[in-house]
């Protein structure tokens, strides 16, 4: 994101054009973060504009403008964990909950070049949402960050406020827990597919 410093205190002094700019800035950014983290295309706008909202109302309480981009990476981290337990807790199943790629997968079947590469990718997409569904929301969203979002050992240390040791040994857990969870699939299933 690296947003400037000038801009960020001016939107903190109340400057309503800095403030826009810095959420056009970074917008795009909250927007996969949070897409990545969640899995539902649908709802990644609402869970965005409420990491925008807390945004706006919390901005005064960063001290340090130069730590604004791993702040922002807080609010949106704990903006998409919200939205998750909601979600669980509403335990909803809806036809609108297909993810795109799966949509693409399904039109994929008349067997067009285009549509081949699009289902592998697509099938791809699904193994690793999949596998990372087995673990919990925590390690999830830590290895998103780590993995897919290529945050740093020291941007996650702001992210989640603990030490580098600590982080090293919570990606460590949160891969053998990937891992194991791939083993146990692999045991339910034989090499044909058919669950045994």
């Amino acid at each position: 994101m690296n947003a400037d410093p000038q801009l960020v205190a001016r939107a903190q002094s109340g400057d309503e054009v800095a403030f826009n700019e810095l959420v056009a800035g970074c917008r795009k950014r909250v927007l996969s973060i949070v897409g990545r983290l969640i899995g539902k295309p649908e709802d990644v706008e609402d869970v965005a504009q409420d990491v925008f909202l807390r945004l706006y109302f919390s901005l005064n309480q960063l001290s340090n403008v130069e730590l604004f981009d791993r702040w922002l990476y807080r609010l949106t981290v704990n903006a998409a964990y919200d939205y998750m337990r909601k979600t669980k807790r509403r335990k909803e199943s809806r036809m609108a909950d297909l993810s795109e790629a799966q949509v693409v997968m399904a039109d994929a079947s008349a067997g067009e070049l285009q549509g081949k590469s699009e289902e592998r990718q697509s099938t791809l997409r699904d193994f690793v949402h999949w596998l990372l569904s087995g673990v919990s929301e925590e390690d999830r969203i830590l290895l998103l960050l780590k993995e897919v979002e290529g945050l740093s050992i020291k941007e996650l240390e702001e992210v989640y406020g603990a030490n580098e040791s600590a982080l090293k040994v919570r990606l460590f857990r949160a891969r053998q827990r990937v891992l194991k969870a791939f083993e146990k699939s692999k045991e339910v299933k034989g090499n044909d597919g058919e669950t045994r």
